[in-house]
């Protein structure tokens, strides 16, 4: 008997010491949780460091963009393999006074603008000027033209098709051919491009950002911009290279230097406050930049600060 209640008596001491190894087992775990150092998250989009090859014994070029309510102009220092660099570039110069029709008046300011461009070293012969064919209908623009056709000028009127094309040839690196994709969000239209595999341009056109002036929904907008991402291969959707006004106002919302290439985040939620802030046209523009995200699945968008059009426009015509 005595020996059956030590052994019972051993057996409440084991299972009492064990318990209490157990609990010291449990803080000790639970205290080594509480010092390890917690991983913090953070909302910092990956740098896009590439560094684009500069121009050898290259040439100063300039190109002026007309539009109804200012001048866009560029100038460019570019090369015979068509490296190029931004040397000045100027927006929404207004040069001409709305309701401005007195031709002798606009002439004058034409020269003067034109001088400008010169004096920085570039031949006349070597500024052109261009013309969207939405922005071509305008009087103010007829009038310009016209003018500058009086003193030696052409001015280039391009198709949304040859915009897109011309987006690509400035903004799009030539490694990222086969794997990457071109969009311009304008306010008129959106310009998506790509290259072919024989390297012919593919451009395609759809909503501008300013479609809720033409009452436009933007169920209608988001399905539309859909179907003509569609068409982009799914090979070419790896990078989205951006560029355009509502893009402009989303990588200003993040840049944190003077880079030249800024990522986008591809949460769409990351821009709510700046499409508050800055109104109809940058919610519109969002909400194109969505369906193109969210059709194509692009995991890299990056905007290129430097790159336009009209440089596009400006590379096709160095021989």
């Amino acid at each position: 008997m005595k020996k059956i209640a030590l052994l019972a008596i051993a057996i409440v001491l084991s299972v009492s010491l064990f318990s209490c190894k157990s609990e010291e087992k449990k803080e000790e775990v639970k205290q080594q949780e509480l010092e390890k150092p917690q991983e913090v998250k953070s909302n910092k989009i990956a740098k896009f460091n590439l560094q684009p090859v500069k121009p050898v014994n290259g040439k100063l070029k300039g190109v002026v963009e007309l539009g109804a309510s200012g001048f866009n102009s560029f100038i460019i220092n570019v090369d015979k393999d068509l490296n190029w660099e931004v040397k000045k570039k100027e927006f929404g110069a207004s040069l001409i006074a709305e309701g401005m029709t007195n031709t002798r008046e606009v002439n004058t300011k034409l020269k003067e603008y034109i001088q400008g461009i010169v004096e920085y070293g570039v031949a006349p012969k070597d500024i052109h000027f261009v013309v969207s064919s939405g922005a071509a209908k305008e009087d103010i623009t007829k009038i310009v033209s016209k003018e500058l056709k009086n003193i030696g000028y052409i001015v280039n009127t391009v198709t949304p098709e040859q915009e897109g094309q011309y987006a690509l040839k400035s903004v799009l690196p030539k490694r990222f051919n086969s794997t990457a994709f071109v969009v311009d969000i304008g306010s008129g239209n959106t310009k998506i491009s790509y290259l072919e595999k024989d390297n012919s341009v593919v451009a395609l056109e759809s909503h501008g950002a300013k479609y809720f002036q033409k009452n436009t929904t933007d169920a209608k907008v988001y399905d539309d911009i859909k179907a003509t991402v569609t068409k982009v291969p799914s090979g070419k959707t790896l990078q989205c290279f951006i560029i355009g006004g509502v893009p402009y106002k989303l990588a200003k919302s993040v840049r944190e230097g003077k880079e030249r290439y800024t990522v986008l985040s591809t949460n769409i939620g990351d821009f709510d406050k700046v499409a508050e802030e800055e109104g109809k046209k940058v919610k519109c523009g969002l909400n194109i930049y969505k369906a193109i995200q969210e059709q194509t699945g692009v995991k890299k968008v990056i905007f290129d600060w430097d790159a336009n059009f009209t440089i596009g426009f400006l590379l096709s015509e160095t021989k």
